[in-house]
């Protein structure tokens, strides 16, 4: 197996544990912010998933172009209908990217004000560490609003296993 069917594996098995958390949230629930300053909403959180897909695009096109304003939905429901909508179009172009591509470099931001040379496949790694990073965040959102926490990696209060 390659490192980039592994990847493609770990991506999917990924998305689909995300995709159930986002859909736990209550409908009703979008606004949620469990602090006023410096938090995203539940719903702004989703989003995020959604740029980081924009990320991968650059990847893949050799070019990361970071900044303009993040997309905006009306509700959560309609975040999640685009996150599985961007996430098949972006498995598709990861899947016909060159094995060639796989190991080049791209030129991204390393630090505050610094840029640097960072391999494609690392690069598509750490944007899937970010969303599992960011998963996690949204998972304490559903336990503060009250809704239920499925399994991630093994049993949780709320679907145990036993």
């Amino acid at each position: 197996m390659t490192e980039k069917e592994m990847f493609l594996n770990n991506w999917q098995r990924e998305f689909g544990t995300t995709l159930k958390i986002l859909k736990q949230m209550p409908a009703d629930k979008g606004n949620f912010k469990p602090a006023a300053d410096k938090v995203r909403s539940a719903k702004d959180l989703a989003t995020v998933f959604i740029q980081e897909l924009g990320v991968v695009d650059g990847v893949v096109k050799g070019k990361v172009e970071f900044g303009g304003a993040p997309p905006s939905f009306a509700n959560l429901g309609e975040v999640i209908k685009a996150y599985e909508g961007k996430h098949r179009e972006m498995v598709a172009k990861v899947q016909a990217m060159p094995e060639a591509d796989w190991n080049t470099k791209i030129t991204i931001p390393v630090g505050p004000k610094q840029m640097g040379e960072v391999r494609r496949a690392d690069m598509l790694w750490l944007l899937l560490n970010d969303s599992i990073h960011h998963r996690g965040q949204f998972s304490i959102y559903l336990r503060l609003v009250g809704a239920k926490v499925p399994s991630i990696y093994g049993p949780s209060g709320d679907e145990p296993w036993m």
